[in-house]
């Protein structure tokens, strides 16, 4: 322990995690998305029938549920200063949403 001495640690730039949160709520609401148009599609594979449609549209009504929770929370991140944490119930909303979704592509695939 002769003599090392570490350099100083780099200043942490405040600016990067909002960021980086901001791009993975985008990457999360094109997944979604995704996953919504498949399941479109999978409701509708063999003709239109109505459990299909009913499927259907509440899988399009989750995404829109979904959505509307990654959009507040991108508009959020993008404002200036420190954002503030995710609500509890923004955050349980996304999450039903997003099981939600889970289940309703278990029974198109069933």
């Amino acid at each position: 322990m002769g003599g090392v001495t570490r350099p100083p640690a780099p200043d942490r730039d405040p600016g990067l995690q909002p960021e980086r949160t901001r791009l993975a709520w985008r990457r999360t609401t094109l997944s979604s998305t995704v996953a919504a148009v498949l399941a479109v599609k999978a409701s509708l594979h063999g003709g239109v029938r109505v459990e299909g449609v009913v499927v259907c549209a509440l899988c399009c009504a989750l995404w829109l549920g979904f959505l509307t929770v990654a959009h507040r929370r991108i508009r959020t991140l993008a404002a200036a200063g420190i954002p503030p944490a995710l609500t509890p119930r923004h955050a349980g909303a996304a999450v039903l949403c997003t099981i939600a979704v889970a289940v309703c592509a278990a029974v198109l695939v069933y």
